[in-house]
């Protein structure tokens, strides 16, 4: 079998792998846990797809600068919302919204990861780089599974996303999923 060469490839699947943790964490805060998520939360979520994107762009076309464009993208923009969002809970006596993991609440994390990808790819970018890499169906197998695990993820996300919101406005202060409640009326 062809190996997809290079670091590049590597580091790009390993970066979506840490992209589908961070979704996958925040499916447990929101189903184990039961906190549903904000709409500055869903923002952020949005933000690590659009990185998750971009390295997976890069798996299946090839690496270019402009995939990793599209991540850079996805983390400023998450960085903004992450960082609004630790500016509205800043204030003495604010509880922050959600329960506090390792001292520090959820979006403040977000906002640590989204400065961390912009290191990471900005790195990752200055590394050299083949595009003639093989094609991503004779990539390894822990490459191709990273793709479809993040493929799961972002449609899980969707979905949920739906089951809360519905195709309205997302409550400010979410207690449950809008569209599960519609179907319990009688």
């Amino acid at each position: 079998m062809v190996r997809m060469r290079g670091l590049p490839p590597i580091l790009n699947s390993l970066g979506l792998l840490a992209v589908s943790g961070l979704l996958t964490a925040a499916f447990a805060v929101q189903v184990v846990i039961g906190e549903l998520p904000c709409p500055l939360c869903l923002l952020q979520r949005a933000g690590f797809i659009v990185i998750g994107l971009g390295f997976l762009l890069n798996l299946l076309f090839g690496i270019d600068p402009a995939h990793y464009s599209v991540s850079l993208l996805g983390a400023l923009s998450g960085a903004l919302v992450a960082g609004r969002q630790i500016l509205i809970h800043i204030a003495p006596g604010s509880a922050g919204f959600g329960s506090p993991v390792l001292g520090l609440h959820l979006y403040t994390w977000a906002f640590i990861g989204y400065c961390a990808t912009v290191l990471a790819v900005a790195m990752m970018m200055a590394l050299p780089h083949d595009n003639h890499d093989d094609p991503w169906w004779d990539a390894p197998g822990w490459m191709r599974g990273a793709a479809w695990v993040f493929a799961v993820l972002v449609i899980g996300n969707l979905a949920s996303t739906l089951l809360q919101c519905g195709f309205g406005a997302c409550a400010a202060d979410p207690v449950h999923y809008d569209w599960i409640e519609l179907l319990r009326r009688p």
